[in-house]
């Protein structure tokens, strides 16, 4: 008992916030998903997808809890047999029986639950990078010894996200692995090499198929395509600014009546929109903003080099798969499938996302041990 009540608080203002979205995300996952709940499974009733997610959110408040107390300085030893084991993953999606596969996607394991491993790599993979920083502090700047080595583990994670594929999580683990490489102390000039380099990556890939060329002129250009490949951002649009200031109020959204794709998982931020209208979504935006500005807290005090990092590049993941999402639906980036973290519908995110806030804490325990 004298240990437990010795033992250094974490950050409580960082657990209650994350609580508090995931129960916000029931609420209007209670609205969003009704219609779409009743016509599938009309026996549940329409609150179907309300009590999966309540599970999702338990699991995951519990996984918080269990991983605020493990020290995340056992992560640099663990981190390359978690990497090994995230690239098992992600091989096994495409093996029948094993992975499925979903609207020409192969992002699901079936292991009596349906899980993204895509989404297990946003942590794993930051985990492992960070470590390798941190050993490499002093021969980062050479091109042999620190950016090419650097390109070629995040050309693995790569490819094989590529391959399901799942642009939008490998957007996520793209930019903070970036974030956490020139936080180390990686040059400037090795930025621009990179941005060159993944510029000539992304036109190829655009260029390789023609549908991803559709969407990019699609976003570009949503009005042409009202039925087409723009279908889903202008119905996101049509909520949004249905919504207008105050919204037409709780449960009254009309875009969730076979509209709009997706409106409990992957556009959740419209409905939001169109049912609590601009001011009431903005506390939402203040909400991660407030994440991220506690989180960098958390990185700019961490005791340690690997604990600056990881605090740092779980923000950030965290951050801009929030800002992806927003943005997305408020037509400032292309769709990318990206659920809203904390709100959006999804076992594998919602967990995933309460294990980034369990090791954010952990991080915050530790510097009020130091202090």
């Amino acid at each position: 008992m004298k240990y437990l009540k010795s033992r250094a608080k974490p950050d409580f203002k960082l657990a209650l916030l994350v609580i508090g979205l995931s129960f916000f995300g029931l609420v209007m996952i209670s609205s969003a998903s009704s219609v779409l709940a009743y016509e599938k499974f009309k026996q549940a009733g329409d609150y179907y997808y309300v009590w999966r997610q309540g599970l999702n959110v338990l699991l995951g408040i519990v996984a918080m809890l269990f991983l605020s107390n493990f020290d995340y300085r056992r992560y640099r030893v663990l981190a390359m047999p978690l990497l090994v084991g995230t690239i098992i993953l992600l091989i096994l999606v495409f093996i029948p029986h094993i992975g499925s596969e979903i609207k020409g996607a192969h992002r699901w394991l079936n292991l009596g639950f349906s899980f993204q491993p895509s989404e297990l790599a946003k942590i794993t993979f930051l985990i492992y990078i960070c470590a390798w920083l941190e050993s490499r502090k002093e021969r980062l700047e050479g091109i042999w010894s620190g950016l090419l080595p650097f390109v070629l583990m995040l050309g693995l994670i790569s490819l094989l996200i590529i391959l399901e594929p799942d642009l939008g999580t490998l957007t996520i683990i793209i930019l903070s692995s970036i974030v956490v490489f020139f936080a180390s102390g990686a040059p400037v000039w090795h930025l621009g090499s990179l941005g060159a380099f993944l510029a000539v990556i992304f036109s190829i890939f655009i260029a390789s198929k023609p549908y991803r060329w559709n969407r990019l002129v699609t976003f570009l250009k949503p009005s042409t395509e009202t039925l087409g490949t723009g279908y889903h951002v202008n119905q996101a649009f049509i909520a949004v600014s249905q919504g207008g200031l105050w919204g037409l109020g709780f449960g009254k959204s009309i875009q969730k009546l076979k509209y709009l794709p997706e409106p409990h998982t992957d556009s959740i931020f419209a409905i939001i929109c169109e049912e609590l209208g601009f001011f009431r979504a903005s506390l939402v935006i203040l909400a991660f903003f407030y994440l991220f500005y506690l989180g960098l807290k958390i990185a700019r005090r961490a005791p340690d080099t690997f604990g600056r990092l990881l605090a740092l590049g779980l923000t950030c993941a965290l951050s801009i798969q929030a800002f992806v999402n927003i943005a997305a639906m408020l037509g400032l980036l292309p769709l990318t499938g990206v659920t809203l973290p904390f709100v959006s519908y999804g076992g594998s995110s919602l967990v995933i996302s309460f294990i980034q806030a369990g090791i954010l804490l952990n991080i915050s325990r530790s510097i009020n041990e130091a202090s």
